[in-house]
């Protein structure tokens, strides 16, 4: 008697075990998601918690728009500096932790390309232009068009404008734009007629891109890194940066050999903020630039884009506009990463640009 007791009771043992362990497997289950929210979040510090940040120093970093762990860990530390007075050594550990916080290192092949499975392709409307350029103009790039006066620059501008509000099944990605002008070459009457070609309507089109004229150098600078308050302060889906045209004010401002160097350290702190906000916000930067004769070339084209290697090494697709026959205009793809060279014929029309 006594010893099928002692069996029953160690039954209810087993039993009231069992459950202790199934209610602990059940509590590790429903607890890991939450549990791993939480390391994440422990992961993503804010900029005050990194070494040698305090308030006053976050205050300023904040203020010229360091902002986050990526503008810093992106930022070089001339910037840092510049920003907040602190030393050389001070400015290049508070980079390295932001990039530490946010794994800045290698990545597979394969990693990259599922990156750029969210590149968005925008349309000219131009079926040969977009075959030239694999698609469209991309987003996460500066693509820059340079040509002689009456090239159409500015009037591809103008369309790609509006093409980057239509949605995306259209060659679009229901955007905004910023439009920096620096030559006084905005017209909201050519909006307006490019819009009316795209089947959107005018006055909505006109009210979806944020025009900026740049008086100097220094202004078009300012002008460039004001856009990413724009997208974080004020929620804005930017997803085109227009230029028009990028080395204007630089070409008026330096003149002779004697202030070359600085013309170009100012032109490639410029483009590397443009090529940074591309990047980061997966927007598409469009950089119209003009061109200069070489009188000793005496064989072919002798127009040559201004501001050099600077400009060639920071723009990623860079094509070369030209007038055509009867009108026409011809767009030659002369630098890209993963294209080949070639040549699409356009016209430009009242309501678009179309094929020829």
């Amino acid at each position: 008697m006594r010893h099928e007791q002692e069996l029953e009771l160690e039954q209810v043992r087993e039993e009231e075990l069992t459950e202790e362990v199934t209610e602990e497997i059940t509590e590790e289950i429903t607890e890991k998601p939450e549990k791993r929210r939480k390391m994440e979040d422990k992961k993503q510090i804010s900029i005050s918690e990194l070494p040698g940040v305090g308030p006053a120093t976050a205050e300023k970093l904040a203020a010229v728009g360091f902002g986050d762990l990526m503008a810093i860990a992106v930022a070089t530390p001339g910037e840092i500096i510049d920003a907040t007075g602190i030393g050389d050594a001070s400015a290049k550990k508070l980079i390295a932790a932001a990039r530490s916080q946010l794994q800045m290192g290698f990545e597979s092949g394969d990693d990259v390309l599922a990156r750029r499975q969210k590149i968005i392709k925008l349309t000219t409307g131009i079926k040969a232009f977009d075959a030239l350029l694999g698609g469209g103009f991309e987003t996460g790039c500066i693509t820059e068009c340079f040509g002689a006066y009456g090239s159409s620059k500015t009037q591809i501008a103008h369309q790609l404008a509006v093409n980057v509000q239509l949605p995306i099944e259209k060659g679009g990605s229901d955007g905004m734009v910023v439009y920096i002008d620096t030559e006084n070459t905005f017209r909201p009457e050519r909006i307006m007629q490019f819009a009316i070609g795209a089947g959107i309507d005018p006055q909505e089109a006109l009210k979806k891109i944020k025009v900026a004229k740049a008086y100097n150098s220094d202004h078009q600078m300012l002008l460039a890194e004001k856009v990413e308050d724009l997208i974080k302060k004020d929620g804005l889906n930017i997803k085109l940066v227009i230029v028009d045209s990028l080395t204007a004010h630089f070409r008026a401002e330096f003149v002779g050999r004697g202030s070359l160097a600085e013309r170009q350290q100012k032109l490639n702190k410029h483009m590397h903020v443009l090529s940074r906000l591309a990047d980061i916000y997966n927007l598409s930067v469009y950089v119209t630039n003009q061109v200069m004769a070489r009188p000793d070339t005496f064989f072919g084209d002798p127009t040559e884009a201004i501001g050099g290697n600077i400009v060639g090494h920071n723009s990623t697709f860079r094509i070369y506009l030209r007038k055509g026959k009867k009108g026409s205009r011809v767009a030659k793809l002369i630098d890209a990463p993963n294209l080949a060279d070639g040549e699409a014929s356009f016209r430009v029309e009242t309501d678009a640009l179309k094929d020829m």
